[in-house]
C-alpha cells in the first residue's frame, strides 16, 4: 500500500487537539489493520479520545505513534491544512511531519512485512493526547497494562542520520502569590505587592539559567554531537546552552486589582526545562525559599531521561538507518518533550526515529517528503526483520 496515500488519508481525518477527538482516525487504522489480518482493540479514557493497540509479541518490541495534531487555521497556508495535498514530491497538511507521516510509515512497513512474512513481529500502539500531555493516550495504555515494558520505537520526526534517545526534563508550576494591599501611592513603603513577589521569583530563575550541571563524559559527548546536529537542523544558535542549561518560560502571569492598589494576589504559570545533572528536589526547594509570599498550587514533574545508547534497540535502529541512508549514524538527545518520557518512566527502552521536515513542526505549510516516508518505512521494515531474527 502506498505510504503517501496512507499519509494523505490520515491528514484528511481531522484530529486536532484540542479538542483531541480521535475516534474517526483510530477507526480508520483499525479497519486497515483488520483487512491485513491484524487484530487490535480500541480503548478510551475519555469519550472520543481513542487509542488503538495490537497484541503483544514474543519479540518484545513496540512501534508507537500519536494521531492527534495541533490546530491549524487556513490563513497563511498555500493549501488547505487538512487537505492532505500531494504535490512537488511531498504530502502537505497539519500533522504531515508531527506525526501522521511517521504513523503512515509504520503502517506501510507493517503491510509490506505481512505480505512477505504473513505475521507481524511487533506490537503497535496509536494514541491520542500526546499534544496535551498524554494522560488519555500513552499513560492510559500504561496504566491499563495494555503495553508492558519493552523496546519501543516512536515514529516522531528526527534528523535522518540521528535517532533520538533522550530528552530534557520538564517542570510546569502554577504558583499563587499573596500580598498585603495598600494605597498605590505609598508602595513600596507600605504593603507587599504580589506581582512584585512573582517578578522576584522570575529574577531568581533567570540566575538559575546561568548555572552549569555536571554530567558523565559519555553523556557530554552525546550532547556535543546533538548540539551540532540540532543547530544545523533548526538554524538555532547556542544549542549547547539549550541542552545543558535550565531553560525557563514564565508563560502566564495575572494579578492585581487596580492600578492604585498594591496587588494582593498574583498567579504565575512557569515552565522549566531541566538538564541532565540538575537535582529536581533541590531546585524546587530553592524556588520555595525564594517565594516567601507564594506557594505552589499545582505541579507537573518529569525527570530528564535517556535510553542506553548501547542497548539492542538503539543498535538495531542505527544499523537499519545506515542500511538505507549510508553515512555516519549516531544517536542524539533533544530539548522537547514527547510520550517517550512516560514510557521511560514506566521502564521502557525508547528511541524516536521518523520522517518529517523539522522546521515545519506546528508551522504553516507543514509537509513531509514522500522519499522520506518511503525510506522511513523501509527502515521500520528492517528493524522488524532484525527484531524477529534476533
Amino acid at each position: 500500500m502506498d505510504v503517501a496515500d496512507i499519509c494523505s488519508n490520515l491528514i484528511k481525518i481531522r484530529s486536532e487537539n484540542p479538542p483531541g477527538k480521535t475516534h474517526d482516525i483510530i477507526e480508520y487504522i483499525c479497519s486497515m489493520l483488520e483487512n491485513w489480518g491484524v487484530r487490535s482493540i480500541i480503548t478510551e479514557k475519555e469519550p472520543g479520545k481513542c487509542n488503538l493497540v495490537t497484541e503483544q509479541t514474543q519479540n518484545k518490541i513496540l512501534f508507537c505513534g500519536h494521531v492527534d495534531v495541533v490546530p491549524a487555521m487556513d490563513e497563511g497556508w498555500t493549501v488547505t491544512p487538512f487537505s492532505g495535498t500531494v504535490k512537488d514530491g511531498s504530502v502537505f497538511g497539519r500533522g504531515a511531519t508531527d506525526m501522521k507521516g511517521g504513523c503512515a510509515a509504520i503502517l506501510a512497513a507493517c503491510n509490506a512485512f505481512i505480505q512477505a512474512n504473513h505475521e507481524l513481529p511487533v506490537q503497535l500502539a496509536f494514541v491520542c493526547d500526546e499534544e496535551t500531555g498524554g494522560d488519555a493516550g500513552i499513560q492510559h495504555l500504561i496504566e491499563k497494562h495494555l503495553i508492558d515494558p519493552c523496546d519501543c520505537l516512536i515514529a516522531e520526526p528526527t534528523p535522518i542520520h540521528h535517532p533520538n534517545i533522550g530528552q530534557k526534563g520538564l517542570i510546569r508550576l502554577e504558583l499563587e502569590f499573596n500580598g498585603t494591599p495598600g494605597h498605590g501611592s505609598l508602595y513600596p513603603a507600605v504593603g507587599i505587592n504580589a506581582i512584585m513577589e512573582a517578578l522576584s521569583l522570575i529574577e531568581y530563575v533567570k540566575e538559575l539559567n546561568l548555572q552549569n550541571y555536571p554530567v558523565t563524559e559519555d553523556l557530554q559527548q552525546i550532547i556535543s554531537v546533538s548540539s551540532q546536529v540540532l543547530e544545523k537542523e533548526f538554524n538555532v544558535d547556542k544549542v549547547s546552552d539549550v541542552l545543558t542549561k535550565l531553560m525557563f518560560n514564565p508563560g502566564v502571569i495575572r494579578g492585581g486589582e487596580k492600578s492604585n492598589i498594591v496587588a494582593q494576589r498574583c498567579e504565575l504559570e512557569l515552565e522549566l526545562r531541566i538538564p541532565w545533572g540538575c537535582n529536581i528536589p533541590t531546585l524546587l526547594e530553592g524556588i520555595r525559599s525564594h517565594s516567601p509570599h507564594g506557594r505552589i498550587i499545582e505541579q507537573t514533574i518529569h525527570e530528564p531521561s535517556i535510553t542506553d545508547p548501547r542497548c539492542r534497540l538503539v543498535m538495531m535502529t542505527c544499523q537499519a538507518v545506515e542500511q538505507v541512508y549510508g553515512g555516519d549514524v549516531s544517536p542524539i538527545v533533544q530539548w522537547a518533550a514527547s510520550d517517550a518520557r512516560h514510557l521511560r518512566a514506566a521502564g521502557f527502552n525508547v528511541i524516536e526515529y521518523g520522517p518529517g521536515e523539522m522546521r515545519y513542526l506546528h508551522a504553516l505549510n507543514e509537509h513531509v517528503k514522500i522519499e522520506s516516508l518511503k525510506k522511513a518505512s523501509l527502515i521500520y521494515y528492517n528493524i522488524m526483520q532484525a527484531s524477529r531474527d534476533n
